[in-house]
């Protein structure tokens, strides 16, 4: 795929629409003016990348609107340097963003399709440094904790215990959590080994947060 003159456009319109909607945060509006979100559809979609909505992918699961991508971005408070482990990896959209604003991420999906597919996306888009792992998103990666952030991508029923034990402490958490209609978006900031501060930020709609695996053999 090219990122020709009308996709800078597109993304510049997108930009102006995710700012009248109250992102603030001018780096991450320039990092998603910077990333060429259309190469993340099939060609037939291109136009669909560029409109604030979520999109059909692969294995049932959908990109993220990219309101949500900059407000979730925005409640995890990015910091250059931030080990960051993403819950969701899907087109990897969403990951890139972090890695542009300068964290090391760590990402898991619990889709082999999409985890093959997408794994190959970030080292032919040049992000190498990004490190996808398959499995369990409710068992988070014990390997590679503890993280300074976690960003969970699906609507989860409730907060997975796994995600909370792998946060160092000062550490956030930003998960939506409810039933498969609708969630609130949550941000946990861990204060002490056993305890945490919880903060409510509005009602957004996601696919949901499986257990398990998914190697999608029949």
């Amino acid at each position: 795929m090219k990122d020709n003159y009308r996709n800078k456009g597109q993304r510049q319109k997108l930009v102006s629409e995710l700012r009248r909607k109250g992102i603030v945060d001018e780096k991450i509006l320039s990092v998603m003016l910077k990333i060429p979100r259309h190469f993340f559809l099939d060609k037939a979609f291109e136009d669909w990348a560029y409109k604030d909505t979520a999109f059909p992918i692969d294995a049932d699961q959908t990109i993220s609107q990219p309101y949500t991508v900059a407000r979730q971005t925005e409640l995890l408070e990015v910091k250059a340097s931030d080990k960051i482990l993403e819950v969701g990896t899907g087109s990897g959209y969403q990951a890139i963003v972090l890695a542009e604003m300068g964290a090391k991420v760590y990402t898991i999906e619990r889709q082999k399709k999409l985890f093959d597919q997408t794994s190959k996306r970030l080292v032919q888009m040049g992000y190498e440094r990004i490190r996808t792992l398959y499995g369990d998103g409710y068992k988070g990666s014990p390997r590679f904790a503890p993280f300074d952030k976690i960003l969970v991508t699906a609507g989860a029923r409730e907060i997975p215990k796994a995600l909370l034990h792998q946060l160092k402490i000062g550490g956030m958490l930003v998960i939506p959590v409810g039933d498969e209609n609708v969630q609130k978006m949550v941000r946990i900031t861990k204060t002490r080994s056993d305890d945490y501060v919880s903060e409510d930020f509005g009602d957004f709609s996601f696919v949901p947060l499986l257990r398990g695996t998914n190697h999608g053999i029949v």
